[in-house]
């Protein structure tokens, strides 16, 4: 028998030379039937982040995998919409007086204020289903009040209502915290009849069908309205606990496998709450667990209150979506992923996929790895040029179709047309490439004269990089002082993008005039 070390040595060892999709999959296969359900969900609270993107990228990924695979699979996206509405959005600030009368309502009865959708829910949830298409998939979006409505988690209310203690005792033991601290905690939340409030509310009494409660709780960002109602679980005006919630619609759609962030795996989160609940409660095997690390923007975690991070929205105009997928997709999914849109480290992305895109038999355990990312992420590039020297095009031509003509790829430049002008619009470029053609007077004209008479047409990037070189050696000089001698008369600044490349963009007679006026 397999002890613990030797698992986690196992695991370790199928981190190190597989794919975690790869592992995943496989267990799915190896440990459940089909029809294989995949299920995952968002609070749909404010504008799409990349932690609500993991939520439906993973596994819409997973079930492409079983399709492929000949597997019976299916994957729904549940969308709560039902969940209390408990602060204004920051990107509808302007409307906080208009909407702080909903604090406390579910999401689907709060209006949108920019009244493009029926509800503020349903508002941020097209923003989320919009990212799905601009990533290109296709997801079975369902809204989590609608189940309610049509009767579906009522069989669940029921029995957590005729097993209140036990399920109490479950969500105490799991959450670390003593039953009587629950004293007053119920299944479920009404709907207040009279404000319409979800979050105020709480239960004063039950049988297994029926139910009252009082409007009188104080949740720090609104207080209840003091009404006392009654309800039956048929009139489907209520909620479950969140910790109660997640297992439920598990139970509903017999879920085989669902992950989560991290947060809900930490020991007494959500997830040992919804492990218990299938077991002790429903009486079934829970589905399968997989978790993934913290998204963090350039080594910090996402933090509205911090100004930390970036919108989807936001970062879908600086990286093509596929870029993004594949930052996400990439790693060990328990890892953190550092988002990072300036600098070299978006470079080096975007020179990794471009490697990879022309890869046909990896041979080593990393490229084989980061082979089934590319595949899944993004399958085939839309450009064939090299980002870096698109970039560099772009910088001396100023003209996207002369650039596009050049390179040789018109539609891969004009596809990456918008999110270059918005990267340099930021001044996320590395400082090496942010330049422009700007001829000035030689300091040293016989090094310059030198090197021009040795620059030929013809030449490679390659060969111009290391005529440098040739002509310094001949000069008895240092190589660093020519190519800052020569970058200063083409660009006006000590450095620039690799020489050669710079030199190739040019054009090696447009080179030879301005290295000729220098003088």
């Amino acid at each position: 028998m397999e002890n613990a070390n030797g698992k986690e040595s196992r695991e370790e060892g199928e981190k190190v030379t597989r794919h975690w999709t790869e592992i995943l999959v496989e267990r799915i296969m190896a440990e459940r039937k089909q029809p294989f359900i995949i299920t995952g969900g968002i609070t749909t609270s404010g504008p799409t982040h990349l932690g609500t993107v993991c939520e439906f990228l993973y596994p819409a990924k997973i079930n492409d995998i079983l399709v492929e695979k000949g597997q019976n699979s299916s994957f729904y996206f549940i969308g709560d919409i039902l969940d209390a509405f408990d602060s204004v959005p920051s990107d509808v600030e302007k409307y906080g007086e208009q909407l702080s009368p909903y604090l406390g309502m579910p999401l689907c009865s709060t209006p949108d204020p920019l009244k493009c959708h029926v509800s503020l829910g349903d508002h941020y949830l097209a923003d989320a289903e919009d990212v799905m298409k601009k990533m290109g998939l296709t997801i079975k979006v369902i809204r989590v009040n609608e189940l309610y409505q049509e009767g579906k988690f009522d069989p669940y209310a029921r029995i957590f209502l005729k097993n209140e203690q036990e399920t109490r005792r479950v969500v105490a033991e799991t959450s670390f915290r003593k039953v009587e601290e629950l004293a007053r905690w119920s299944p479920i939340m009404p709907i207040c009849e009279k404000c319409g409030r979800i979050a105020t509310t709480r239960v004063t009494w039950h049988d297994d069908e029926e139910y009252e409660y009082v409007d009188d709780v104080d949740v720090g960002y609104v207080k209840g309205c003091g009404e006392k109602g009654r309800a039956k679980i048929g009139d489907h005006k209520y909620k479950l606990q969140w910790r109660i919630h997640w297992p439920s619609w598990q139970a509903i759609f017999n879920t085989t496998v669902e992950g989560g962030g991290k947060d809900h795996f930490t020991r007494g989160g959500s997830y040992d709450t919804q492990v218990e609940i299938h077991r002790h409660i429903f009486k079934r095997e829970p589905p399968i667990a997989y978790n993934w690390g913290f998204i963090l923007f350039e080594g910090k975690k996402y933090s509205k209150s911090k100004g930390i991070g970036m919108g989807t929205a936001e970062l879908l105009k600086l990286i093509p979506p596929e870029v993004i997928a594949y930052i996400l997709i990439e790693p060990d999914v328990k890892s953190d992923k550092n988002i990072v849109p300036s600098g070299e480290g978006l470079l080096a992305v975007y020179e990794e996929i471009e490697r990879l895109s022309t890869l046909e038999n990896p041979e080593s355990r990393a490229d084989k790895k980061k082979a089934i990312a590319f595949k899944l992420a993004i399958n085939k590039l839309k450009w064939r040029a090299k980002f870096v020297d698109i970039l560099t095009y772009y910088q001396i031509h100023r003209d996207w179709k002369r650039v596009g003509s050049l390179l040789g790829d018109e539609n891969g430049v004009a596809y990456l047309a918008p999110y270059i002008e918005e990267w340099l619009a930021r001044k996320y470029e590395p400082e090496r490439y942010n330049f422009s053609l700007n001829p000035g007077r030689a300091k040293n004209g016989n090094l310059v004269r030198a090197f021009d008479s040795d620059l030929k047409e013809g030449m490679s990037a390659l060969e111009i990089h290391n005529l440098v070189y040739s002509v310094a050696e001949k000069q008895n000089v240092k190589a660093t002082e020519l190519f800052g001698e020569l970058y200063r008369v083409l660009i006006g600044k000590g450095s620039g993008p690799r020489f050669g490349k710079l030199i190739e963009a040019i054009g090696v007679k447009r080179t030879k005039e301005l290295l000729g006026s220098s003088l």
